[in-house]
């Protein structure tokens, strides 16, 4: 679901959310490096992310980063590796529209739950959800989690 213009965060409030949804996909991170070492367009994504948290670079060249580890993501076929590699794409989208942090956290989610032994166990993906909503200040929790199943 994308935000609407009254929805839309505060530069403060956008950053805060990019933050949020790099440390959400580098927790996953580790299913696409060990899939694929040589790869390191997910890891700029993220970091891109937070260079852009920081104004060290423009939303442009975030979004390339967010485009380049969406191509990385196409280019695997290991499941946990390739939503990894999603959930780091939509973290460097968030410079872009905030709104993809939430993607981003979903997609950790999907990773997770494609890396367990116990394929979607509802305990480990529980437990996740919970992890994310902990980082994020609880004023964010709507734009990141909309909907009645916060």
């Amino acid at each position: 679901m994308a935000l609407t213009d009254t929805e839309r965060p505060d530069i403060k409030n956008h950053k805060s959310l990019a933050l949020w949804a790099a440390v959400c996909a580098e927790r996953v991170l580790p299913f696409f490096q060990n899939a694929k070492p040589e790869d390191d367009r997910p890891r700029n994504a993220i970091e891109a992310a937070r260079a852009w948290v920081r104004g060290d670079l423009k939303m442009t060249k975030a979004r390339e980063a967010a485009l380049a580890a969406h191509i990385a993501a196409r280019n695997t076929v290991n499941d946990s590796a390739r939503l990894a590699a999603r959930a780091a794409g939509h973290a460097a989208a968030t410079a872009h529209v905030a709104g993809h942090a939430q993607h981003a956290a979903n997609y950790a989610i999907k990773a997770m739950s494609a890396a367990s032994i116990v394929n979607a166990d509802e305990e480990a993906i529980s437990a996740e959800r919970d992890w994310q909503h902990k980082l994020l200040p609880e004023h964010l929790l709507p734009l990141a989690f909309p909907g009645p199943n916060r």
